[in-house]
């Protein structure tokens, strides 16, 4: 039987970070591919040569050439620009937009079969924009987001409370970014809710740290973004399809009915198995849950023209 077979398009931190991740969990062979010569074979090799420290025995090579992807079981697209001084929100999403068709259409050609994780931003409507172009089922495609936003939500509550995070479950719903949603109602410590545990002032501290997680370390970093948490994110996705383990994790889903929404990709917790997002979970939400869920799905509506006018559809 042969090896599963990852492909990692984007040789920056997050796509090589992931790439190491994956190897080094010994679940899958993995293809790198960046559009600039050089980078993605000089980092598989570097991460190659780890594995007689690490003790892997998969194995990694870099790229430029879509040949190597061919019969990937899973793509993740990581590549894209990331927002810059005096770059509209538009601009992003127009730059990025180019550069995930493009590489959608390369992956189709060779993995018909794979199922295809964005992490590129704006990340739900990168996501709508993959299975447009793809035109896979609409299960074979999700996004990376949910995964991270909960990790951080815990991350921050396990600081505060000074607890293992193990102890910590928490659920987030909505777009990746400003808008997502967390609930602390259904975020529990030991089993309490997080309500009973923290008052109404610390919880609302650690949910706008947790909206603003991304921004804080870029202000950090200075020069760059991310990827130690979002690459781990996106392998606990690639192993509960590759492990058929049926994990519930957030992520950029299409929903069809679900929550009253049809056609849309937005932040909700599914069910990950070997054909990609096999069962989306519904919440049943407050008042108040609900408004800030509408708010976030109305951002991405908003976004999904733009999208459809840039890959020339309606």
């Amino acid at each position: 039987m042969s090896r599963r077979k990852v492909t990692v398009v984007g040789a920056g931190n997050v796509g090589a970070t992931t790439a190491q991740r994956i190897v080094e969990r010994g679940i899958a062979d993995v293809v790198f591919v960046d559009v600039v010569d050089g980078i993605p074979q000089g980092k598989a090799l570097d991460i190659l040569q780890s594995a007689p420290i690490i003790g892997f025995d998969t194995k990694i090579i870099g790229t430029t050439r879509y040949e190597a992807t061919k019969g990937s079981d899973i793509a993740v697209i990581t590549a894209g620009l990331a927002r810059k001084p005096g770059m509209s929100r538009e601009d992003l999403l127009s730059a990025n937009a180019k550069i995930v068709k493009n590489i959608t259409s390369e992956l189709i050609k060779y993995s018909p079969d794979a199922i295809i994780i964005v992490v590129t931003n704006p990340v739900d409507l990168m996501t709508f924009l993959c299975a447009e172009v793809s035109g896979f089922q609409k299960n074979r495609v999700f996004g990376m987001g949910g995964v991270l936003d909960t990790a951080r939500f815990r991350t921050f509550i396990a600081m505060e409370l000074n607890v293992p995070i193990k102890d910590i479950n928490a659920v987030v719903l909505g777009g990746h970014g400003d808008a997502m949603v967390p609930l602390p109602r259904l975020s529990t410590v030991s089993g309490r809710p997080l309500t009973e545990v923290l008052n109404i002032d610390k919880i609302e501290a650690i949910v706008k740290r947790t909206r603003d997680g991304g921004a804080e370390i870029v202000s950090l970093l200075k020069t760059g973004s991310a990827y130690y948490a979002p690459s781990a994110a996106v392998m606990e996705m690639v192993e509960a399809v590759l492990l058929d383990n049926k994990k519930i994790l957030p992520c950029s889903a299409c929903l069809n009915g679900e929550y009253g929404i049809k056609g849309l990709y937005v932040g909700a917790p599914v069910q990950l198995g070997k054909n990609g997002v096999e069962k989306v979970i519904e919440i049943t939400l407050t008042k108040e849950e609900r408004i800030a869920f509408d708010k976030s799905v109305g951002m991405v509506r908003d976004g999904v023209e733009q999208v459809m006018s840039l890959i020339g559809k309606k």
